[in-house]
């Protein structure tokens, strides 16, 4: 119950930090890489505690009255991964679509141990344009 209140109000916070603050700002403390990074295997336990938080971030963006998509999720992985010293990934990616009104559409997922946490439905359609990292010390 504890995580799934972090997970809420971490989705509320970011909310308003997106609404207020630049992307640039908001991924200041993220590292930047020139490519497709991929994070070294992680213990068991840790795995275990990622995907519990991966189910209930997706559980409270669920449950949330303002959108929280894939961008707010990913973002609220790589917050509470952070917080307990789990290194991951946090991906953009974009793809073209001539059927729609949108003609470039921006998808968001989080990876730590090798595991998509947040985003991970469609994720292989989009074409990796930045890659961030945390906790690869």
């Amino acid at each position: 119950m504890l995580l799934f209140m972090e997970a809420y109000f971490t989705l509320a916070v970011l909310r308003v930090a997106i609404l207020l603050f630049s992307f640039e700002r908001l991924t200041r403390s993220l590292e930047q890489s020139p490519d497709r990074k991929s994070i070294s295997l992680l213990p068991y336990n840790t795995i275990q505690c990622c995907l519990t938080i991966s189910r209930l971030i997706c559980r409270a963006a669920n449950n949330t009255p303002w959108e929280s998509a894939c961008l707010l999720q990913s973002l609220c992985a790589r917050q509470m991964l952070q917080r307990r010293g789990i290194p991951g990934v946090f991906y953009l990616g974009v793809m073209t679509s001539e059927n729609t009104k949108e003609k470039l559409k921006a998808h968001a997922w989080s990876e730590a141990g090798g595991k998509i946490l947040t985003g991970g439905a469609g994720h292989e359609n989009y074409t990796v344009i930045a890659v961030y990292t945390w906790g690869n010390k």
